[in-house]
């Protein structure tokens, strides 16, 4: 997929409604590939003065806010039968191995799952639904939601935008040889993170077959 082709050909008003409506309903509970769209729109404004930064960070944090906000008021009316009908519909990202894991970073972190959440793929689709389901006290987790929103849409646009700044002013120095060590930097780093996710993957399913997949206790998290 090359999304930042693809954004290049639509109006900049677009890109802001698409990045904003994009993670809004991942962040709601449905896969979505928001954080590739939001990389891919930062970067783009790095590189083309028609595409604002900052309004693109601030649609980013809204869509985040307010779909998890959509999803927590979801998750606690649907209770458990949501997490089943969630189950059959996306079994790759709600099984019962995922749902088991995210719910025992719940019972461990409370409302800092909600904020960390923001910041790992599988718990930012789930942290919106999962905490409606487990009744956390709405009052934590908007202050999780909005500073996670905050921190992780906005901050990424920052970091994305700053560094294909300097990243374009480094590649006109140094030409193809700059490019080419970008691209190995890149596909290196690719395959890293994509070896750390299999190898959590697999933990992750290990500890749900195991004894400490117990059925948690939801009253731990309004604690």
């Amino acid at each position: 997929m090359h999304v930042q082709e693809w954004l290049e050909q639509v109006p900049a008003v677009s890109i802001y409604a698409l990045v904003g409506i994009v993670i809004g309903l991942e962040s709601l509970g449905i896969p979505l590939p928001g954080e590739i769209v939001l990389v891919s729109a930062a970067l783009l404004s790095s590189q083309h003065g028609e595409v604002n930064p900052v309004i693109l960070g601030v649609c980013a944090t809204a869509g985040a806010i307010i779909g998890d906000s959509i999803g927590y008021a979801i998750g606690r009316k649907g209770g458990r039968p949501l997490l089943a009908w969630l189950e059959r519909k996306f079994p790759r990202h709600f099984s019962a191995a995922n749902v088991a894991t995210c719910e025992r970073s719940f019972q461990k972190w409370g409302m800092w799952a909600v904020f960390f959440g923001r910041f790992v793929a599988l718990l930012r689709i789930f942290a919106g639904p999962l905490a409606g389901v487990l009744r956390m006290p709405y009052w934590k987790f908007l202050i999780a939601n909005v500073l996670g929103g905050i921190v992780w849409a906005g901050g990424t646009t920052a970091v994305i935008y700053y560094i294909g700044v300097v990243a374009e002013d480094w590649l006109k120095r140094f030409s193809y040889l700059g490019l080419a060590i970008a691209v190995l930097i890149g596909v290196g780093s690719m395959l890293f993170i994509k070896r750390r996710a299999k190898k959590a993957a697999a933990e992750a399913e290990a500890a749900a077959a195991g004894p400490v997949a117990a059925e948690p206790q939801p009253v731990g998290v309004g604690d």
